[in-house]
C-alpha cells in the first residue's frame, strides 16, 4: 500500500495554487523553492498526473489541480 501524500505537500500545493507562484508559496511557508518543487514532484507522482502548467514567472492550475483544490478547500477552511 502506498503512503498518502504528506500534509506539507498538500499545504504547499494549496499555497502555490492560491498564489500562482512556487516562489511566493515557498516564502509564505518559509521553505526554499527547491523544497516546494520536491513536494510537488512527490504529490504529482503519487497522483500520477500534472497539477500545474509551469511558466517562467507563474504557474497555472491544470484541470487535475483545479479538481484537487476544490476537493481539499472545504477541509482547509473548516
Amino acid at each position: 500500500m502506498r503512503r498518502p501524500p504528506s500534509l506539507m505537500a498538500l499545504r504547499s500545493f494549496e499555497s502555490a495554487a492560491r498564489l500562482q507562484s512556487f516562489a511566493r508559496a515557498a516564502a509564505e511557508l518559509h521553505l526554499t523553492p527547491s523544497a516546494i518543487s520536491h513536494q510537488f514532484g512527490a504529490l504529482e507522482a503519487w497522483l500520477d498526473c500534472a497539477l500545474f502548467a509551469r511558466g517562467s514567472r507563474r504557474v497555472v492550475l491544470m484541470d487535475a489541480g483545479r479538481r484537487l483544490l476544490e476537493a481539499m478547500t472545504p477541509a482547509l477552511i473548516g
